[in-house]
């Protein structure tokens, strides 16, 4: 039987400078090295071998809901979303009510905000 573990998430975006600097800042992920090309495209590490691929399409159009995204764990919430709110960064819960959070079912607080290109991001404290 075939087995598969996440590799990395690659999104288009117009401008690759401002997209790296807003993961850099909100996410404070560490840039890493492109291995696989000499390309314009940037790499940012998500840990544990984990990548976030920027592939600078300045020229296409971008179309995003927040049904397409991408969930990253933390064991902070509450410190995560004090720096989104000193980042002057909108979120939401999954029903579009600004500035909330929203508990699942089962138990997990999540929140959702936007890349610059649109892209949405869930922040969850799912850390079993």
């Amino acid at each position: 039987m075939l087995t598969f573990s996440f590799n990395h998430i690659a999104l288009s975006v117009k401008d690759v400078n401002v997209s790296i600097a807003f993961y850099q800042q909100v996410l404070q992920l560490d840039e890493i090295k492109n291995t696989a090309s000499d390309s314009k495209t940037r790499w940012l590490s998500l840990n544990e071998g984990r990548q976030l691929h920027l592939i600078p399409r300045p020229d296409s159009e971008i179309k995003t809901n927040k049904a397409v995204h991408f969930a990253l764990t933390t064991s902070d919430m509450n410190s995560f979303v004090k720096e989104l709110n000193a980042l002057n960064i909108e979120y939401s819960d999954w029903r579009d009510t600004p500035n909330k959070d929203y508990i699942r079912k089962d138990g997990i607080r999540q929140v959702y905000f936007q890349d610059p290109d649109g892209y949405w991001i869930e922040i969850n404290d799912d850390v079993r």
